[in-house]
């Protein structure tokens, strides 16, 4: 099987007088553009999706932004074309204050055929005919932004959250030498995590289930913190988890790790391990690092 991941050309590092980075992410419709947009926000970018091509000249004249940009282009973005895609990008790289780099995320034709079936969707290129009409014509369309792309990511195989993970992979986390966090709240009784670099156990605190005020709340709710803080135990935990996380993560990213994630698990994956994590992730951002936030079984449950 291919990987997963392609640096099809190597992305230059840019000198430290210029540049502001900006990814331009396109692909098919259905294999994730959206998700990479979304970890790209995450990561501290300023997104943009469904620019219209015609406004991208602003971006180039105006003036560099603080902030690196990712703008999501695909099949439905006013005015799009091949052409006018890639002159935009040829005009970024011409520009004095941009960096851009371009994303293409993929994905194979039996899995987008399969999303679409799940979704119901009707397919952008060909709303009155069948998915896979579309799916192919989409794909003959975008055969050269397929091969001028700097990253390529096939989707095929990957869970939205791989997806996100590929994303702080790739593209680090801006002004914290690339290294990009995660942590994640989880249940014990459906297992600990794929890919967790670091595991705490919290069911050694205090259980708000079992008070009934607080059983239908989760960890992101603050009586939930004061009911698990009021714990003797709390406050010397959270303070060695913190003070290990001071220790390692720089170690880590001094070692060129690009990602490391923690998580933090309890029984039910509701109230405590989410509380902590909530905790931890304020914590780790006060201090300059970026972290992104899975609260796993709340996702499952659509509360997160």
């Amino acid at each position: 099987m291919a990987q997963t991941v392609i640096p099809l050309h190597p992305i230059a590092p840019s000198p430290q007088d210029v540049t502001t980075p900006v990814v331009l992410v396109t692909g098919p419709s259905g294999a994730g553009r959206s998700t990479v947009i979304n970890a790209f926000e995450d990561l501290g970018y300023e997104t943009i999706d469904n620019i219209p091509l015609a406004l991208l000249p602003r971006l180039i004249s105006g003036p560099a932004g603080g902030r690196p940009m990712a703008l999501g282009i695909d099949v439905r973005t006013r005015d799009f074309s091949v052409r006018g895609v890639l002159d935009a990008y040829d005009a970024l790289h011409e520009a004095d204050v941009m960096e851009p780099s371009l994303l293409f995320v993929d994905c194979q034709t039996d899995a987008l055929v399969r999303r679409y079936s799940e979704t119901r969707r009707r397919h952008p290129m060909a709303p009155d005919e069948t998915p896979l009409h579309g799916i192919k014509l989409e794909t003959e369309l975008l055969k050269e932004l397929h091969s001028r792309a700097d990253v390529l990511i096939d989707t095929t195989n990957l869970t939205p959250h791989d997806l996100k993970s590929e994303i702080g992979n790739l593209f680090g986390a801006p002004g914290v030498a690339g290294l990009a966090i995660s942590i994640q709240s989880f249940s014990y009784k459906r297992g600990v995590p794929r890919g967790i670099d670091m595991v705490m156990d919290c069911r050694f605190l205090r259980n708000p289930y079992w008070d009934q005020s607080l059983r239908g709340k989760t960890g992101q709710d603050a009586a939930v913190l004061d009911y698990i803080a009021a714990d003797p135990k709390y406050t010397a935990f959270f303070e060695q988890l913190t003070d290990m996380a001071r220790l390692l993560l720089p170690a880590y990213r001094d070692e060129g790790k690009a990602h490391f994630s923690i998580g933090l698990g309890c029984t039910g994956g509701q109230h405590r391990s989410v509380a902590v994590a909530e905790e931890l992730a304020k914590a780790l951002e006060a201090e300059g690092w970026q972290v992104s936030k899975r609260h796993r079984e709340m996702e499952r449950r659509g509360g997160a």
